[in-house]
Parts: C-alpha cells; structure tokens; sequence
C-alpha cells in the first residue's frame, strides 16, 4: 500500500496553499512550471531573454492575482493565458517602440535553448542530426506564422493543450480555435511539405 503522504501536492493544491498566504508553494509551482513556460514563451517571442523575461513576469502576475483563481478551473490554462497576455503585451510593446534596438528588443534572437528541451540520450549522431534539421525547419515555419496562429500551434502542438483549453486561454471560443488550427496546419503542410520530403 503507498502511502499517499509521499504523493506530490497538485498544482491546484499548491494555488489553494498560495490564496491561504503560505508563500512557499509559489516555490514550488515556479519549480514545476518555469521551463515549461520558458519554452511556451519562447516559441512565441522567438527570443530567449524575452521568454525568460516573461516567464518571470507570469509568475509576478500569478502571485497578485492569486486570490482571481478558481478552484477547479485548472492551473494550466490559468498560468498558459496569464504568460499568453504577457506574451501580446511585449508585442504591443515592441510595435510601439520602433526606435529600440533591434538587438535587444526584435524578436529571433536564437540564443541557446538546448537546456529547456527535453532529448532523446539513445539516438545516435546521426539520428540526432536528422532530427536537429527537421526540428529547425519547423521551428522555423512556426516561428514564420502570423502571431495568432502561432499561439494555437504552440498551444495545440508543443503544449499538447485541448482545443477547448486554448479557448479557455487565448479567449475565443472553442470553434475559432478549430479553424484557427487548421488554416495553421494547412500553412505549415505548404512550407514544410518539401523541406521535410528531403
């Protein structure tokens, strides 16, 4: 028999905690989901810094607005649409100040991320390789697609999210979400259709 005493508290759980004013499960949440929103951050801004930047701004936001969460709500999408909202604002941010620099503030900056990808340790050099070519010929086409597509592909493909949680996180209704997704896929199918028939 387990004991359940040993099982991880649910992120939901740990928001519970948060709301009551124990400030230790806000540790523990950044634990759980600061490379997970890196990652969803960085595929929308395309800068690493940026993503970083945001990831930590999410968590700010998460904090102030603890007492707005409902419980059973679900924290992911929660958190997904707090770092979405953040992410549109940094945008907005950059199209109204042109004159920054472009080095610090345009967006494709390919620092390293190898650190916030999970690999595969039994492929072989080759492998790898074939894999590392299709993987940046799709990030490319992603990086490519117009902001509002992008987000559902990210949502839908890298986060594995439901479309109804995209709704949930990017505010639309479930049907905009569906044909957002598929006007999405048939451009990725156009761009990397005979890059990755190679």
């Amino acid at each position: 028999m387990e004991d359940d005493s040993a099982q991880e508290p649910t992120d939901e759980a740990l928001m519970a905690r948060l709301v009551a004013g124990d400030e230790a499960a806000l540790a523990a949440l950044m634990g759980r989901w600061e490379l997970p929103l890196k990652r969803f951050l960085y595929r929308l801004l395309l800068n690493t810094h940026e993503a970083a930047d945001v990831a930590q701004e999410t968590f700010v936001k998460l904090f102030q607005s603890r007492a707005a969460f409902r419980t059973g709500a679900g924290f992911a999408p929660w958190v997904f649409t707090i770092a979405a909202n953040l992410a549109r604002n940094r945008r907005r941010w950059w199209r109204r100040h042109p004159a920054a620099s472009l080095d610090e503030l345009a967006p494709g900056g390919r620092e390293d991320t190898s650190g916030w990808e999970p690999t595969d340790p039994t492929a072989g050099p080759v492998e790898r390789a074939l894999r590392g070519e299709a993987a940046a010929a799709v990030r490319a086409a992603v990086a490519a697609l117009p902001h509002e597509l992008r987000e559902i592909v990210v949502l839908a493909e890298y986060e594995e999210r439901s479309q109804a949680e995209i709704g949930l996180i990017l505010g639309c209704s479930t049907k905009a979400v569906e044909m957002r997704l598929y006007r999405a896929r048939e451009r990725l199918r156009r761009v990397l259709g005979p890059a990755l028939a190679r």
